[in-house]
C-alpha cells in the first residue's frame, strides 16, 4: 500500500535540512522525498511499506524537533460499487403430493344440497350470512 507521509521539522539551515532528506530517504520502502511548504519545513515521504512513527523517531534523534503531520493512502483508485439490490427473490422448494388445504364436511347431513355445497367450499368460510340461521 503506498502512502504519503508528512513530517513537521524544524530545520536551522540547508545542512540540516540535507540531512534530513539523507535520513527519509535510507528508509526502506522510500520512493521519493521532498521538501514543501512555504518555509522548506515539512517533508513529504512516498513510499510503500514505510513506518511513519519509525521516521518520525529517527529524525527527532539526528535533527531535532519532528512532527508527524499527516499519513495518506496515495494512488488507490475507489471503485463505484453499485450496491446490491436489498431486495432478494425467495424461491420456495416445491413440494409434491400431500393433502388438500381445506376440506370440510359436516358430521350431522344439513338440509339441502345448496348449504351443503357453501360448507365445503373455501369461500364459505369467510360468508358470514351463510352461516346465519
Amino acid at each position: 500500500m503506498k502512502q504519503k507521509i508528512v513530517i513537521k521539522v524544524t530545520v536551522k539551515g540547508p545542512r540540516c535540512r540535507s540531512k534530513a532528506l539523507k535520513i527519509a530517504v535510507g528508509l526502506s520502502g522510500v520512493e521519493s522525498a521532498g521538501l514543501v511548504g512555504q518555509d522548506k519545513s515539512h517533508i513529504e515521504v512516498v513510499g510503500d511499506g514505510v513506518d511513519a512513527v519509525e521516521l518520525t523517531d529517527l529524525l527527532r534523534k539526528k535533527v531535532g524537533y519532528a512532527e508527524l503531520a499527516s499519513v495518506t493512502v496515495v494512488g488507490e483508485k475507489k471503485e463505484d460499487k453499485k450496491p446490491e439490490s436489498a431486495v432478494q427473490p425467495v424461491f420456495w422448494p416445491m413440494y409434491g403430493g400431500g393433502m388438500p388445504l381445506a376440506d370440510i364436511r359436516p358430521i350431522h347431513p344439513l338440509p339441502g344440497p345448496f348449504l351443503l355445497h357453501h360448507v365445503i367450499s373455501k369461500q364459505s368460510m369467510l360468508d358470514p350470512l351463510l352461516f346465519h340461521f
